[in-house]
């Protein structure tokens, strides 16, 4: 997490003009790989898959997600099925494929896969999921699923900017806790027999079973949770090459003197350095550093006025998030300090070499 500095924009407020100083959260989102289409269609249970098509090549990080021990195993998963797209009598079987899908199917959904070796995390197993396509006809959506095989899914053509999204995730992990760190309910006084950080009473005789209202101990934390409504205040891009030149500058506002990137100074406390594509969103998010969160778009009409409010960042702090940190760039804190003995010392292993 971070804060930014802005200026409100809700005419009748009396914070209106004002500059805020608001907590925003950073999540790295390099682009979703589509590696399938699956159709369903529709029984007296519910959906069932009928096709699923899967794409000609597949990367190995996708591949992992197969396996329970990748380097014991042959790593033959889906050679089988990219040699259809290669064979005649394969092609024939795909086109029948994507026939059955137009002339069956009531719903439409692509296969993809995040790009997990672009984040700075031990992991080599992508993860996958299913994104429902919507709008247009059966036909459509079938087409425009198979244009997009093997490309990816770049983060701003999703979301837009002062867009509000919610976001799904897995809270942090507590471990097994008393009622009081629980359900907060109040300590006994000091003097109780046998503890005080209990409920008195679970229940009475009848019913002869304790009520599921009843405080009691348990799991804490690590719970799937939906938070709604989270406003997007930046979609920025990763580092890119321009040129001869690597253009890091993501960071910077209209107000800023010098060009800046998100990470902070000594990187991200537990994550690292953001080079991908980000989103900035208003406030905290459920979960740990590098858990894997999922977005989608709101489900509701929004006509709030925080809702629909513009947002002009006049600052975004990149000082070092591991103390208090002064400095936001490398060069204004060089510029304080003065020539450093690390920096004299870099300096003369620089000329030594030459």
């Amino acid at each position: 997490m971070t804060h930014i500095v802005r200026e409100v924009d809700k005419p009748g407020s009396r914070n209106h003009k004002k500059e805020v100083v608001e907590a925003v959260t950073i999540i790295e989102t390099p682009p979703m790989i589509v590696i399938g289409v699956v159709g369903y269609i529709e029984t007296p249970r519910g959906l069932r898959t009928l096709k699923t098509v899967w794409a000609e090549h597949l990367s190995d990080e996708v591949k992992r997600r197969f396996y329970k021990n990748w380097c014991k195993s042959k790593q033959k998963a889906f050679s089988k099925a990219s040699q259809r797209w290669t064979s005649d009598d394969g092609k024939a079987t795909l086109e029948n494929d994507f026939a059955k899908l137009k002339k069956y199917c009531k719903v439409i959904r692509l296969i993809a896969h995040t790009q997990i070796k672009m984040i700075p995390i031990a992991q080599k197993k992508a993860h996958m999921m299913e994104i429902q396509i919507n709008g247009g006809s059966i036909s459509d959506k079938v087409d425009f699923a198979r244009e997009r095989l093997e490309k990816p899914v770049p983060i701003n053509k999703i979301f837009g900017q002062d867009e509000m999204i919610d976001i799904i995730g897995v809270t942090r992990g507590k471990g097994f806790k008393g009622v009081i760190s629980r359900w907060h309910c109040k300590k006994l006084p000091r003097k109780t027999h046998k503890g005080l950080r209990k409920v008195a009473c679970i229940g009475a005789w009848h019913p002869s079973r304790v009520q599921y209202s009843v405080a009691r101990a348990g799991q804490k934390g690590y719970h799937h949770r939906t938070e709604v409504n989270k406003k997007v205040y930046r979609i920025g891009a990763g580092y890119h090459q321009d040129g001869n030149t690597i253009v890091k500058n993501n960071a910077a506002t209209t107000f800023d003197l010098t060009d800046k990137s998100i990470t902070p100074m000594g990187s991200f406390p537990h994550y690292g350095e953001v080079k991908q594509d980000f989103l900035m969103l208003k406030g905290c998010t459920m979960g740990p550093k590098k858990r894997i969160v999922t977005m989608r778009k709101t489900l509701l009409a929004q006509t709030s006025r925080g809702a629909r409010e513009k947002i002009n960042l006049k600052f975004i702090d990149t000082s070092s998030k591991f103390g208090h940190g002064r400095f936001q760039v490398a060069a204004e804190k060089r510029a304080f300090m003065g020539l450093l003995k690390k920096h004299r010392l870099q300096e003369e292993a620089a000329a030594a070499a030459k």
